[in-house]
């Protein structure tokens, strides 16, 4: 029995998971990074159109999933140290605080979008359209973007709930974790593009 643990454990290849990890987030950044670069050509043409549309945007709610994500951040750190010190139940503990976040950051972000559509603020709606072009501009690269991250956000969710049920049925442990660790390593990822989407939105000065 103890040979075949130990089999299993040779034929693992932790360090392969991890790069091909790597390699996929590489991908994630490539793709919001043009994004990023799209929004800062349209800015530099439209600076006073941006500023004034981020007005009507809520800097509060803004704020609150920028604490929300950081905290997620921690909380998912938190699980792995656990889980790496054996300490299954403090790890899973953490990563259920880590999923209850993303589904509190996305309920913020439907009431803040409910809001915007409750206004006639929507893509291609007639409010919009009438408006600016840089406001126009302004408000369709918000949608996609910030709705492009949810979708990050809520498919790191079920990431982090299948985690969840292999802890539960002892498929990782203190001596196999990289699922866990990689799975961190996403929703890192998906905190920090948040990180970069709040202050372009919400603080355009």
């Amino acid at each position: 029995m103890n040979q075949e643990k130990t089999n299993a454990e040779e034929h693992r290849d932790d360090t392969g998971a991890k790069i091909g990890m790597w390699l996929f987030l590489f991908t994630e950044i490539l793709l919001f990074g043009g994004m990023f670069l799209l929004y800062s050509v349209y800015r530099s043409k439209n600076p006073l159109d941006f500023h004034q549309a981020a007005f009507e945007l809520s800097t509060v709610a803004g704020t609150i999933n920028t604490l929300i994500l950081i905290t997620s951040s921690l909380t998912m750190a938190l699980s792995i140290s656990a889980i790496q010190k054996g300490d299954k139940k403090l790890s899973k503990a953490f990563l259920i605080m880590t999923i209850i976040f993303g589904l509190l950051f996305l309920v913020i972000k439907y009431f803040e979008w409910g809001a915007k559509f409750q206004h006639g603020i929507y893509p291609n709606s007639p409010e919009l359209l009438d408006r600016e072009q840089g406001e126009i501009l302004f408000f369709s690269l918000y949608f996609i973007m910030t709705g492009l991250h949810g979708l990050h956000v809520l498919i790191g969710i079920f990431l982090l709930s299948f985690m969840l049920f292999f802890m539960v049925r002892e498929t990782i442990g203190q001596n196999d974790f990289i699922k866990l660790e990689n799975s961190g390593l996403y929703w890192h990822l998906v905190d920090i593009v948040w990180i970069f989407l709040f202050p372009l939105f919400y603080l355009v000065t």
